[in-house]
């Protein structure tokens, strides 16, 4: 049986993406969440973002994958998103996961989660609180 590798202090992991249209297309059919600002380029290019833009939950099915790659025995028991700025298809973002306290009695750790477009503008910032299975 492998061990799970705990979450320590500090530590950072980052990870690089570009979204296609048709990643949002693929989502937007997957979820039913087919609103033009996702989907319709001409609709879109008509907004204040000037362009389609991700869904959120597209972004925070990133921020799942890159936890449960490097923790996957570990779950969620707490998640708080924002997303202040559009994450638009085609631009590189880095997914960026920071354990920002670990209560080791408790099997639980907090970590600091935020997407970042190349020009440094925040596209997605949260916390989220894990937890894992204490040994016994």
């Amino acid at each position: 049986m492998e061990t799970m590798k705990l979450p320590t202090l500090g530590q950072v992991i980052t990870h690089q993406r570009t979204f296609t249209q048709q990643d949002f297309n693929t989502f937007a059919q997957l979820s039913g969440d087919d609103n033009p600002i996702h989907v319709d380029p001409v609709f879109s290019a008509a907004t204040r973002f000037g362009r389609t833009v991700s869904h959120g939950m597209l972004l925070y099915g990133v921020i799942c994958g890159v936890l449960s790659a490097h923790f996957p025995s570990a779950r969620q028991v707490e998640q708080e998103l924002l997303f202040p700025n559009p994450t638009y298809a085609g631009e590189e973002i880095t997914v960026r996961l920071e354990v920002t306290e670990v209560l080791a009695d408790q099997a639980q750790a907090r970590i600091q989660t935020t997407i970042q477009r190349t020009d440094g503008v925040t596209t997605c910032e949260g916390r989220m609180l894990i937890q894992w299975k204490a040994a016994s």
